[in-house]
């Protein structure tokens, strides 16, 4: 990739290339549990944009979407990784997404609740983490069942066993691996909706800015980067993209 000057610019005007990182999906994000660092799938790309640009890194670390989205808004970050969302696609340009991530529900192993087509109900209520994608996405597929919104996703299944919640809605690995920290609970059989999750810029940025980082996202799928980094991360339950 030959990078204009002013793309670069475009992309540091703190002088270091700011990249948001959302904590609030573990399979793209996490801290590490000794050191203390934020590693995962996102920071493994936001490094190599940083080394394509030849500038300074800097993570700018959130734990929930929302927050990750709202600082590309107010320059507190100059790029970032976000579910695809026609909303949030309002203020940032998308890259085409270089992972696609399930949506599932969890609910009480003894619930009346057996597909996903029962859970669109007047008496149901369905915890999901405030901003993420689900709740976007809910917010708008849901006619009859109430929605309960945690304060980030790591707080949904919390949320959903304090409040005696019917549903509860999320990333299948992050209610998986909850559901193993409590006994009776199950996940429906199939999932609600898939993630196109994307890398993000400011659409103020510019047209050039946007262009290059949807080339480096396609770059970095056709090379196997991102296939390498879910292998090395050990992550199960997500793909990589499509070319495109």
């Amino acid at each position: 990739m030959n990078i204009d000057p002013s793309v670069v610019a475009a992309f540091t005007p703190a002088g270091k290339l700011r990249a948001g990182i959302n904590l609030g999906n573990p399979i793209l994000a996490n801290i590490h549990p000794e050191t203390g660092e934020p590693f995962g799938v996102s920071i493994d790309l936001a490094r190599a944009f940083a080394a394509k640009l030849d500038a300074e890194l800097e993570l700018v670390v959130f734990d929930a979407a929302g927050k990750s989205v709202e600082a590309i808004g107010d320059e507190r970050a100059d790029f970032g990784f976000f579910a695809v969302d026609p909303l949030r696609g309002e203020k940032i340009a998308f890259t085409a997404p270089y992972v696609l991530i399930e949506g599932f529900y969890l609910v009480r192993a003894d619930s009346p609740i057996r597909t996903n087509r029962d859970v669109d109900q007047a008496h149901n209520r369905v915890a999901v983490g405030k901003g993420s994608a689900y709740d976007l996405f809910l917010a708008r597929e849901l006619k009859a069942a109430r929605i309960v919104r945690a304060p980030t996703s790591q707080a949904v299944v919390q949320t959903f066993l304090a409040q005696q919640l019917e549903v509860a809605a999320g990333v299948k690995q992050q209610l998986e691996a909850d559901a193993r920290k409590t006994a009776g609970l199950r996940l429906l059989d199939e999932r609600f909706m898939v993630i196109q999750q994307a890398m993000g810029v400011a659409k103020s940025r510019g047209a050039a800015a946007a262009q290059v980082l949807n080339a480096f996202v396609e770059e970095m799928k056709a090379s196997g980067f991102i296939a390498d980094a879910l292998r090395r991360h050990g992550i199960a339950g997500a793909s990589v993209a499509p070319k495109g």
